[in-house]
């Protein structure tokens, strides 16, 4: 019995990259398909936004000389790669998937619209959200949040490396603890790292919880949403 209907997966384009330091690394690539491809066989209404940081980031840009603006679409289009990898390789598996971006690319993607958006999700097809919000200045994390909010999410789910939000840094600091539940002013006023200001405050205002949980343990993202207590729980 699964504990959401819909939800936003939000997954690091740093990532994908596996041992090498750029590019898309074939192995985590097909554990990510595998995971999304079991919330497809509970029945969960599944959107998905990756980062673009295996292949370009925007802000580390700008020291190699590069326009923010033009950056930051740089890092845009960097993010319809990665959608399209994830596309294909739950094709792959048999899994319905459509690729939406923010920026016009047809053929490669369809174009975001809330309302097809949905009307896929009730008909149990994976959503990818490329293309960020399509505008500069804004983060993949801030697309997680506003996606999820246009979509009516339950939950935004952020998988990273480490399993959930802790007091420091725990791959700096071995004696950092673990919170198993935040709320939202307790995470802004021990200024934790969870999000991007923007991307924190929409889930804060929308009422939208956020879970912080490790996506490279295999079948942790099954266990989440069957209601396991897996990761930290930011909330109001």
């Amino acid at each position: 019995m699964a504990a959401y209907q819909r939800i936003l997966l939000k997954l690091s384009g740093e990532s994908l990259a596996g041992t090498s330091s750029h590019g898309i690394d074939p192995v985590p690539l097909e554990q990510f398909a595998d995971e999304v491809a079991r919330l497809h066989h509970l029945g969960i209404e599944t959107g998905v936004v990756i980062g673009g940081g295996n292949i370009f980031r925007g802000v580390t840009g700008m020291a190699g000389g590069f326009d923010r603006v033009k950056g930051d679409y740089m890092g845009m289009l960097a993010t319809a790669i990665n959608g399209l990898a994830l596309q294909s390789a739950l094709h792959t598996k048999g899994i319905p998937a459509r690729l939406f971006t923010s920026i016009r690319m047809e053929p490669a993607a369809e174009f975001w619209n809330r309302d097809l958006v949905v009307k896929s999700l009730i008909n149990k097809e994976i959503c990818i959200f490329s293309g960020g919000t399509g505008n500069p200045f804004f983060t993949t994390d801030t697309t997680a949040a506003l996606r999820a909010v246009e979509t009516s999410a339950e939950v935004l789910l952020k998988g990273t490396r480490v399993d959930g939000v802790y007091t420091s840094d725990p791959e700096k600091n071995p004696s950092a603890t673990r919170y198993d539940q935040l709320t939202f002013d307790e995470a802004i006023d021990k200024n934790l790292k969870i999000m991007d200001q923007t991307a924190f405050t929409l889930c804060r205002e929308n009422n939208l919880p956020i879970i912080v949980f490790d996506m490279n343990t295999p079948g942790n993202l099954r266990r989440l949403v069957q209601g396991e207590k897996i990761g930290t729980i930011i909330r109001k």
